[in-house]
């Protein structure tokens, strides 16, 4: 198993400096080939700097790029979200969809997938959400790179399961990133969530607890 899954690591890391190549031959050709271009050595679709997968950057640089660990969605502890009625969260038993579409339905998942070290599941989605509301071309294609050192790179701690399929589909986007690049493994990890976590969820006690608790009549003043 170990030796697989060092192959398949193996032929990622081809795919990204094959991927790598082709954005500096091109920029090349435009006659914009960044000065250091030549120090990247896995896949950068902007190659604007050194390998960031195997550079350890300073605190600073790490502030900078905190947009996705900033949480879109402020806190993400349950208790500590817009507390649900009883009736939306009965709703989230209904079906996968209606407990994404509540804000308080996401955070209390979040916060189950955390428990399950998924969290980077719900991150991703909810980063891939982020980035399709921006407009402005220069933030989203940092908001890709970000994005995509966050939970695509193979050597990320946060990095999400997708199908060798869906990253090559979005080593082809990265070339020219906009706020799709991210839709088809956006879709897989849904997908994952719905068909793996999501049943737990529903069957845990973490679930039946909140309703419980929505249950109980608030103590007299």
């Amino acid at each position: 198993m170990g030796s697989e899954r060092a192959e398949m690591r193996k032929r990622q890391m081809q795919v990204h400096q094959e991927a790598a190549a082709s954005v500096l031959q091109a920029r090349h050709k435009m006659g914009n080939t960044p000065t250091n271009a030549s120090n990247a050595c896995c896949f950068c679709w902007c190659c604007c700097c050194s390998c960031s997968c195997l550079t350890v950057r300073g605190e600073e640089e790490t502030i900078q790029r905190s947009t996705l660990e900033q949480r879109p969605e402020g806190n993400s502890n349950c208790e500590e979200s817009p507390k649900p009625t009883l009736d939306d969260a009965r709703s989230w038993a209904v079906s996968f969809e209606r407990l994404m579409k509540s804000a308080a339905g996401r955070s209390c998942f979040r916060q189950f997938l955390r428990t399950e070290f998924s969290e980077e599941n719900m991150m991703f989605w909810l980063a891939c959400e982020e980035l399709k509301k921006e407009t402005n071309k220069t933030v989203v294609e940092e908001k890709v790179r970000q994005i995509y050192e966050d939970f695509i790179s193979i050597l990320s701690p946060k990095e999400v399961s997708l199908d060798s399929r869906v990253r090559e589909v979005i080593n082809r986007n990265m070339l020219e990133p906009t706020s799709c690049t991210f839709d088809d493994a956006q879709q897989q990890i849904y997908t994952l969530m719905q068909r793996d976590s999501y049943p737990r969820y529903i069957n845990s006690s973490a679930y039946t607890d909140l309703l419980k608790s929505l249950e109980e009549p608030p103590p007299e003043p």
